[in-house]
């Protein structure tokens, strides 16, 4: 690898010395950072100068969470982001069908509607799928991730009775909608969940072009670390294939389906220690409830007016006592946990889950194994400071105020609207939270999630809950410091200090300069892992 000397620019370490003048890379570890000519003073005759030439340069963003495989995925799926109708739906799957010349009775399925974006405001059925794909099974999926639609083939395929003279599978935390006892195709969460694990995944083969794509998708954004947050044993042919096959540039954590991720654990266990060959498992992932955009996510007061009986909260995914087992679990083995929590109930459940585990237990505390709270969308004020007794770590999808702010200002009311992904009150009460982009939920820009952080804009130009807006340097930290911590990486990660990997983002100009308003429209010009350029925008 040799040596890299970075000068002439912005050098923002995300230290305490925020600012320095020169970096010296060694073998893809920092070798010194600070002024120039002491760094100049520690490289060697055949050192490679780097000319910044201005720009800025500062550690690499990391993903708090989101789902690799999901978008490698997306490479090979109808998109659907976007669509405003049932006609535009439709219109993209014959599209798909009739440019890719997909054949007969292959499976398919399309990402990213929205029912919140659609003229009809709800959620499509199977009748319109099959019009769109009479000769195929297809699901489509929201862009939440925790709800879809399946047309008859599909349902067919999947063993789902489709006379009405049975009763249809009830899901526990999940539904599965039916009318005149004939299912719709729409389901949600825990039953959208199982039945998903059963369509057939594309081969080894066909993902990894896909996975090649989509590693470079988070690399554009200045991401060298990426969280694969659902690990199930289906996934294990494709894990085994990629990790054997060295393709992976970037590092990837996988956290596992406590219930259905028993053979990948096994199968690869060996990664539990660390990195090999850029993939880790680092713990644990359990969801508690549902999306709050998409009104599954459990609350303690109802929703506003909508569809539901009056004083519908949403609901739960697990009883209390299925919660405490799968923590016990992970506190006996010392391992990780990720809880999907974005109701204020569902983060109750989780912190009272854990408070008790914190009661019994002799040895292994929470703060031990850094309990993540994924989302933590409603989290109350209230709760905050439990959080910060159990040593959980908050990631915020501060997207969300962007995204959909508006539409929680509808399900929700602006005064709990206004306190979504509450990073300011978490701040002051002086918790590592995090920041991430449950991609594919959202494209994995770090540049526009400091801006939601900064600014809390709504699409429709609305200010949602200024009291929670934080500093463009708490932001940055959210995507670096404070996710190295959560991934127990601080030591060689999350900032530019002598002995760390050499895992840099070069951005145009400096966020910290920037019209606040105007930092999503800062490039990233470059990513570096391990010294190497791995993405580049412009010539440096």
């Amino acid at each position: 690898m040799g040596q890299k000397l970075y000068a002439n620019g912005i050098i923002l370490t995300m230290e305490k010395q925020m600012y320095a003048e020169a970096i010296l890379v060694k073998d893809g570890r920092i070798a010194a950072v600070g002024r120039k000519a002491a760094v100049e003073a520690c490289a060697g005759a055949d050192t490679e100068r780097v000319d910044l030439e201005g720009r800025t340069i500062m550690p690499a963003f990391l993903d708090a969470h989101s789902h690799f495989m999901a978008c490698a995925n997306g490479e090979l799926q109808i998109s659907l982001d976007g669509t405003k109708s049932f006609r535009e739906i439709a219109e993209r799957v014959r599209e798909y069908i009739a440019v890719r010349h997909v054949e007969k009775g292959k499976w398919l399925t399309g990402k990213g509607y929205d029912h919140n974006f659609l003229e009809e405001r709800s959620h499509p059925d199977r009748h319109l799928l099959d019009e769109a794909a009479p000769d195929n099974p297809l699901v489509i999926t929201h862009q939440s991730g925790h709800m879809g639609v399946f047309n008859t083939e599909a349902l067919l395929r999947l063993g789902i009775s489709m006379d009405g003279n049975g009763a249809v599978q009830e899901i526990p935390g999940g539904k599965i909608a039916v009318q005149d006892y004939i299912p719709t195709g729409y389901m949600e969460e825990n039953a959208f969940v199982e039945f998903q694990k059963k369509i057939p995944l594309p081969s080894p083969e066909e993902f990894m072009d896909a996975v090649e794509k989509a590693q470079k998708r988070y690399a554009s954004h200045g991401i060298t670390l990426i969280q694969e947050g659902l690990v199930v044993d289906e996934m294990l042919p494709l894990y085994q294939k990629i990790v054997e096959s060295g393709i992976l540039k970037l590092d990837v954590v996988g956290y596992l389906d406590m219930k259905g991720a028993g053979k990948f654990l096994e199968a690869m266990g060996k990664h539990r220690e660390g990195f090999l060959r850029h993939f880790k498992i680092g713990g644990y992932k359990i969801f508690l409830d549902g999306s709050p955009q998409g009104r599954t996510a459990w609350l303690r007061m109802p929703y506003t007016s909508g569809p539901e009986k009056e004083g519908y909260r949403g609901y739960p995914v697990h009883t209390d006592e299925e919660v405490c087992a799968f923590v016990r679990r992970a506190l006996e083995e010392h391992m990780q946990i990720l809880a999907h929590c974005n109701g204020d109930a569902a983060c109750g459940q989780y912190i009272r889950v854990f408070e008790k585990a914190a009661a019994a237990e002799g040895k292994t505390l929470p703060a031990d194994i850094r309990p993540v709270m994924i989302h933590a969308q409603l989290l109350g004020l209230d709760q905050i400071p439990n959080v910060k007794a159990m040593g959980m770590i908050p990631s915020f999808f501060a997207g969300h105020v962007y995204h959909w702010g508006d539409i929680h200002a509808d399900n929700l009311g602006m005064e709990r609207a206004s306190h979504i992904s509450p990073a300011a009150s978490a701040e002051k009460e002086g918790i590592a939270y995090t920041f991430h982009q449950d991609a594919p939920v959202i494209e994995p820009d770090m540049l526009e999630t400091v801006w939601c952080a900064v600014n809390r804009c709504t699409k429709n130009g609305k200010v949602l809950g200024s009291k929670e807006r934080i500093s463009v340097t708490d932001a940055l930290k959210a995507v670096t410091v404070n996710t190295a911590y959560q991934y127990f990486e601080e030591r060689e990660r999350g900032s530019i200090a002598p002995g760390k990997r050499a895992d840099f983002v070069i951005l145009s100009e400096n966020p910290l300069e920037k019209d606040k308003m105007q930092i999503r429209d800062i490039r990233v010009l470059a990513t570096i892992k391990d010294g190497d350029v791995i993405y580049r925008r412009d010539t440096l």
